[in-house]
């Protein structure tokens, strides 16, 4: 007894002269260890007292949640995370995954208060012989005070003063320790523990580990499991199976220990014991895709994602938007229609291949709510060129993670259209055309500022040279007569054919303001698809323009529900939009769609194509769905005209919107709307629209249109002037 008291005093006294000697570097902390040295009348309550060690309460910001993408149907398309991490209450925690954590971490948890006294003095005598903190003895209390302090650091500095080997690090551990103990209770300390604990291979919280590391959620976990994930905990990064034999055999060695130390406590037995530790390591290696890139459907997934960076309604700054997304463990259901997507996605696969370098484009828009019901492109979403990647949001505009977009063509003959019919012409009005058209002055087209924008010194012509003649609305419309639509931009005024365009949602897809030039009626500027299925998506909701709209609802990690509706105004009236429609309907029966045909219900529509080829369209719409099709390619289309190109394994001399996009949209919408009932177009007003107010048309056979595109795309190979914008050759833009 006199040499275990010779022993005890010898220890106090080398404590004591080490506290002595680094007090001010917060060394103190170590006095609490000071009762489990033994004798001297000294307690636990004697020295918080003299050092003021007093609870301090811990901010505990929200951990960083996963965030879910989920279609129209509630299916998973896509996740986001700063940390793959799904939080689950204590119930959805298997018990035996519960014992082995407090087993191996803290196995007197329950019994003691903010920190093991016992652990802790050892750990700390430890520690104050070899100069630095060699030893843990943390409590699962303080273990969890550690990873929250550490979560929330923001900089590198921050980070590594969350675990610095410092003992004043301890002690102001011990102080917020002390706080969550009165806080919580040890289940719900617990909980929270398991839920921030990182396990390795990515794998944040037990739920997510659970099923990157087994395939199956924290309340199915077995003994085995268990005692994998529990071993996991103490040094993750050394022990990650994603890293190697070595990590993995260290993994099952830790996973060996646990079991021991189970045993030891008589948790399980020793025949139990030694039968787990003859188990495999039964890693399951579970993808955790994160990203659009890992998005079955990843065009509409970057749409989603860049809707919710650029909005301010989700955060005053880039980054809080984007944190919200990573880290705000939210579910986001969407507007996607599997159904819908993967008609898209079959259709364009049948007519423009993965490897091809043209890239064709779709985007589905429901008329009336401005739902994106589908988003396709033939290449797929990456960043690898060498297989032929697309790096960009080619179905948006830059906006939602899109380029520079394609010249849309004569798609845009159709506001020209609707323009017209709003200033009171009649089906039957029109005039005589030539086969060039030329400005008689520069003052003959005025933008919206009241400048001179016309050029007498450029001609645009007709597709192939096609001839002139009378042309009215419905037959300059079914060929896509470029001098036809010149006369009539100039008729209804340049600027009023630009306003109605914006009101039907139209902008740039590089996001520049729309350049307004004589040529504007044939579609000089450069358009994405969901742009123009959601302006063509006008018409099919009888005039009602609505704002693309990809995101219905979302839920936050507390389950609060925020619903979000669709953003429509009236762009023209229901009448003038009935009257633009029956006259778009003819494209399937008299114009440049008639060789491709129509879908077995009402459809309108209208096919777009540059000069030379260099991009193609098609736009159309039912009362159900509306969709645009875009074919260029994205290397510069003035340098790589579509024509002599490779698409679908054939290669194609001239390229109209009839010859590809047509098709495709054709095939996307008997597939899409497979099992919808047929809505039919509201019949429009004969009496205010039927006949003509001016000259008349010449009774002839409507078939007899020449100047249409001889089976092409009508007049839409034209010739034009953009005046250079978006060129990728620094040479004049000429386009329909």
């Amino acid at each position: 007894m006199q040499a275990q008291g010779k022993a005890q005093a010898t220890a106090l006294g080398t404590v004591l002269r080490l506290i002595a000697a680094a007090g001010a570097a917060g060394v103190l902390a170590a006095a609490i260890a000071l009762p489990a040295v033994g004798g001297a009348g000294i307690t636990v309550k004697s020295v918080k007292e003299e050092l003021n060690i007093a609870p301090e309460d811990l901010d505990e910001p929200p951990l960083p949640e996963k965030t879910t993408l989920l279609d129209a149907g509630g299916k998973q398309i896509a996740q986001f995370y700063f940390q793959n991490r799904e939080s689950v209450p204590l119930d959805k925690i298997s018990p035996i995954m519960r014992k082995a954590i407090v087993a191996i971490e803290d196995f007197r948890f329950y019994e003691h208060g903010a920190l093991d006294l016992e652990g802790t003095s050892r750990a700390l005598i430890k520690n104050l012989t070899t100069g630095g903190v060699t030893q843990g003895g943390s409590s699962i209390t303080q273990q969890y005070v550690k990873q929250v302090i550490f979560n929330k650091a923001e900089t590198q500095e921050d980070k590594a003063a969350a675990i610095a080997p410092t003992l004043s690090r301890k002690l102001n551990e011990i102080r917020y320790a002390m706080a969550i103990e009165k806080k919580y209770s040890k289940d719900e300390i617990l909980n929270r523990y398991l839920n921030i604990a990182y396990f390795g291979a990515g794998s944040y919280g037990i739920e997510a580990a659970s099923k990157r590391f087994f395939g199956k959620h924290a309340s199915e976990l077995d003994l085995v499991q268990a005692a994998t994930l529990a071993g996991a905990v103490q040094n993750p990064n050394n022990t990650d199976p994603n890293l190697g034999k070595a990590y993995r055999d260290r993994l099952i060695t830790r996973r060996n220990t646990v079991l021991d130390r189970m045993a030891e406590l008589k948790i399980i037995t020793l025949e139990e014991a030694a039968k787990a530790k003859t188990k495999k390591l039964g890693y399951k290696d579970k993808p955790i895709p994160g990203g659009c890139e890992e998005s079955e459907f990843p065009y509409f997934c970057l749409y989603v994602q860049n809707e919710i960076l650029h909005d301010e309604q989700f955060g005053k700054s880039e980054k809080t938007r984007r944190e919200f997304l990573n880290r705000g463990g939210l579910t986001i259901k969407t507007t996607l229609n599997r159904d819908m997507q993967k008609a898209a996605e079959k259709a364009i696969k049948k007519y423009v291949h993965t490897g091809d370098k043209p890239v064709a484009s779709e985007a589905l828009v429901e008329p009336g709510t401005g739902a994106i019901r589908a988003m396709a492109a033939s290449r797929k979403f990456g960043t690898n060129h060498k297989k032929n990647e697309m790096s960009f949001n080619v179905v948006a505009d830059a906006l939602h993670g899109g380029g520079t977009g394609f010249q849309a063509g004569s798609t845009f003959k159709m506001f020209t259209l609707v323009t017209a019919l709003k200033e009171g012409m009649k089906f039957g009005d029109g005039f005589n055309t030539g086969a060039t058209f030329q400005a008689n002055g520069y003052s003959d087209f005025k933008n919206c500022k009241g400048e001179n924008v016309g050029d007498p010194t450029t001609a645009q012509g007709n597709s192939e040279g096609g001839a002139g003649g009378f042309r009215t609305l419905e037959t300059g419309t079914w060929g896509s007569v470029n001098t036809f639509f010149m006369t009539l931009e100039r008729k209804v005024g340049l600027c009023d054919v630009v306003k109605t365009a914006k009101d039907f949602g139209i902008k740039r897809a590089d996001g520049q303001k729309l350049r307004e030039f004589q040529t504007f009626t044939l579609g000089f500027n450069e358009m994405d698809p969901v742009t123009v299925a959601s302006a063509y998506a006008t018409l099919g909701a009888r005039g009602k323009y609505c704002a693309p709209m990809a995101i219905t609802e979302i839920v936050d990690r507390f389950g609060k529900v925020t619903a979000f509706k669709p953003e429509c105004k009236q762009a023209v009236e229901e009448e003038i939009a009935d009257a633009a429609t029956n006259i778009l309907q003819g494209v399937f029966t008299k114009g440049t769609m008639r060789g491709v045909g129509g879908i077995g219900r009402d459809a309108a529509g209208k096919t777009g194509t540059g000069d030379q080829s260099r991009t193609v369209w098609f736009a159309g719409y039912t009362p159900d769905l509306a969709g645009a099709v875009s074919l260029g390619d994205p290397r510069g289309p003035v340098r790589y005209p579509l024509g002599g190109q490779v698409m679908g394994g054939r290669t194609y001399g001239s390229v109209f919107g009839a010859t590809i996009p047509g098709p495709i949209w054709k095939d996307t919408m008997l597939g899409a709307l497979k099992g919808v009932s047929a809505t039919s177009f509201v019949a429009p007003d004969m009496s205010r629209f039927g006949g003509c107010t001016q000259q008349c048309a010449p009774r002839r056979p409507a078939h007899d249109d020449r100047g249409g595109d001889r089976g092409g795309d009508g007049g839409d190979h034209g010739r034009g002037n953009g005046r250079g914008h978006g060129n990728d050759d620094g040479g004049p833009i000429i386009i329909d």
